[in-house]
């Protein structure tokens, strides 16, 4: 039978995922706890879980904060998140914690069911419409820590495309940096060279993507 702690705040739901539980032949529930912090507590009286089923939104500890503790503590326990939030922001934190899957509360018992099956068999369950955002979060987290290119812009270049980048004309950035407009030219040339652009716009683009600016 396969393990299961249930840590939840919620009474009601609580009441009802436990009753599912235990007409259940495949699993037994282990406990229930209210919060991150008792959830801990009883793992550390008896580790022998192999699935938690957390919420997020909880007191004294959040199912975040706890995630991340016990994905550290006790790596060989899988930790479902059952949640009513869809946002992006929890569902990223979520993961980055160390939670195997993610479930709204609206999904049938059938659903967290086989997700815990799908779970422990080495899947990454999620409630439809949760998974294409989580890949959409981890492309962008992928882009934001990629290798950044060098192009070796000095100080004064780098103010300058700033200032290019909000729309400022030649002589404009010249008055800003009390700089001759000849010197603005020659200082943008330098910077077009070194990003390889031939135009404000790519430069601009350039700039944005490499985080220039």
């Amino acid at each position: 039978m396969i393990r299961i702690g249930l840590i939840e705040d919620n009474v009601f739901l609580a009441k009802s995922i436990r009753d599912a539980l235990d007409l259940d032949e495949d699993f037994v529930l282990k406990f229930w706890a209210k919060n991150g912090q008792e959830a801990l507590d009883k793992l550390e009286q008896d580790k022998m879980v192999e699935v938690l089923i957390m919420d997020i939104q909880m007191p004294i500890m959040s199912g975040i904060e706890a995630t991340k503790i016990i994905s550290q503590l006790y790596p060989h326990i899988k930790i479902l998140v059952s949640t009513v939030f869809d946002d992006d922001d929890n569902l990223f934190k979520a993961i980055q914690a160390g939670a195997q899957g993610y479930l709204l509360k609206d999904e049938t018992y059938d659903v967290l069911k086989q997700s815990i099956l799908d779970m422990l068999d080495g899947g990454g369950p999620m409630s439809a419409g949760i998974a294409s955002r989580a890949l959409k979060l981890l492309r962008y987290a992928n882009l934001a820590s990629a290798p950044k290119e060098n192009f070796e812009l000095t100080k004064r270049e780098t103010e300058i495309l700033e200032q290019l980048c909000t729309g400022l004309n030649y002589q404009h950035i010249a008055d800003n940096l009390v700089i001759s407009p000849k010197t603005v030219r020659k200082h943008i040339e330098n910077v077009y060279n070194k990003l390889n652009v031939h135009s404000k716009i790519e430069a601009v683009n350039v700039a944005r993507r490499n985080r220039l600016i």
